[in-house]
């Protein structure tokens, strides 16, 4: 048997993963996710796709977000009919997230046919809900460390990577005629030690190993984040204004209201309302309700009891009800989606507090290159939402300690783990800068050897005659 390796994403760019195996014929496809940011990258949605669809026999997923599963209602649009293999959290995020996207697809769509700015005539949405629909018809559920026969000869296993519900660490097992072979993709790591979720499984062995590098470059200390919390909603309300703080819908809203409950209870900031103002966010903390077992926040409590029940957090999910969030002018912290601020319900909250000095605009995650919120982060002076440049005179503060994602430490903390260094590993999903300095690392402190940065559309032979 050989084993090729295609680069259709996440290779130099933090979106649009996926990692496609040609083995002799059939092929499996790792994560397929959209292209986000940038609009080279994102016009890459819109790319033919580089191969024929009809042709992929199984796909393997190692977590939900949209970066990682964005395009599998667009891949079925094209002729993929096989199964779709992830853990159980995951499908069921999958079923919020897909219909999110698609719904999202065909509203752009409806709105370019109305300003008359499309290309296409009717303009086209990337794919729609009956895609969607029939992509999460392929969904297969699998438990945490049960090994599934994704393919003839080819075994997965799913490890928590403890980086959003149903995240996973994905072990491929290939039984080729003379010899057995392995390849882990880390998908993306989560940190140690959070309050939320589970450490990153340790994996001890691999011969290929794809290790992802959002933060490959960088530490993000997580000190003291109830304190850093509790001291700018203090400065927010002091200047009698609200906190607005766009948010991942899936694990960093979930994370926010943890801290939330504790400060609130702990009266180490005053007794106010926690708005939580996105229907997704609200669909996802409801999940961390019925998967208890993949998170810590129910160790200790009773079967219905949870956090997320807490008098102090309202949960709007109508769009009055968001609107009405816009009259209240001090006291309020408002959690918002989405968390780069390329879209969703965080717009309209921007577009009325941006301008306002009294506010203050909290970033709690990492922020691409070319969204909004990188540009906000990075000082510009104003920022264009619904046509109208709007005047950035807020209060902006960040913490890093927030992310989902494993910082440089953690990354060499969980590769430090294998008692061998891999024959070959591919340093992925993390912007060049990040991917670079992680693979020195990788090289210099471990001594691995063969460690590669890959390029979109590059290919390898990693097995031959197994």
């Amino acid at each position: 048997m050989d084993v090729r390796l295609k680069f259709l994403g996440g290779a130099q760019s933090v979106t649009g993963s996926k990692y496609l195996l040609e083995l002799d014929k059939r092929k499996l496809l790792v994560d397929c996710g959209l292209f986000q940011g940038l609009k080279e990258l994102r016009l890459r949605n819109w790319d033919e796709f580089p191969m024929d669809a009809t042709t992929i026999d199984a796909i393997v997923l190692t977590h939900a977000h949209i970066d990682h599963s964005g395009y599998l209602p667009r891949i079925v649009n094209e002729g993929f009919n096989g199964p779709i293999y992830c853990t159980e959290a995951t499908a069921s995020l999958l079923e919020i997230l897909l219909m999110d996207a698609a719904k999202l697809q065909e509203e752009e769509a409806e709105f370019a046919q109305h300003k008359g700015y499309s290309k296409h005539n009717p303009p086209l949405a990337l794919f729609n809900t009956q895609d969607a629909k029939k992509a999460l018809d392929m969904v297969v559920p699998i438990t945490y460390q049960e090994p599934v026969n994704v393919l003839e000869s080819v075994t997965a296993t799913f490890f928590d990577a403890g980086h959003i519900l149903g995240s996973a660490i994905v072990s491929l097992n290939i039984q080729g005629e003379t010899q057995q072979k392995k390849i882990v993709f880390s998908g993306d790591l989560g940190r140690y030690n959070q309050p939320l979720l589970k450490d990153p499984y340790a994996i001890h062995d691999a011969d290929v190993l794809f290790i992802e590098s959002t933060y490959g470059d960088r530490d993000n200390v997580a000190e003291d984040i109830e304190g850093q919390l509790a001291s700018i909603v203090k400065t927010a309300f002091d200047n009698d204004g609200c906190l607005l703080i766009p948010s991942f819908a899936v694990g960093r809203t979930q994370l926010l209201l943890y801290y939330f409950h504790r400060l609130l209870t702990t009266n180490q900031i005053p007794a106010c309302d926690v708005y939580i103002d996105s229907p997704m966010a609200i669909s996802s903390t409801n999940l961390h309700k019925i998967h208890r077992d993949d998170h810590k926040l129910s160790i200790g409590r009773g079967e219905h009891e949870s956090i997320f029940d807490y008098p102090r957090f309202k949960y709007f999910r109508t769009q009055d009800s968001s609107m009405s969030i816009n009259s209240i002018e001090r006291n309020a912290i408002i959690i918002s989606a989405s968390g780069m601020c390329t879209g969703g319900r965080i717009m309209h909250h921007l577009f009325n507090r941006l301008s306002r000095k009294n506010d203050t605009l909290l970033f709690v995650g990492f922020q691409a290159e070319g969204t909004r919120g990188r540009k906000i982060l990075d000082g510009e002076p104003t920022s264009r939402i619904y046509g109208i440049e709007v005047p950035v005179k807020c209060h902006v503060e960040h913490i890093n300690g927030l992310s989902a994602h494993a910082d440089r430490g953690e990354l060499m903390r969980w590769a430090g783990q294998f008692k061998e260094a891999p024959k070959m590993t591919f340093v992925v999903h993390g912007e060049l800068k990040s991917a670079h300095h992680l693979s020195l690392k990788l090289k210099e402190e471990l001594q691995w050897p063969n460690v590669m940065i890959p390029r979109y559309l590059e290919s390898f032979e990693l097995f031959t005659g197994i």
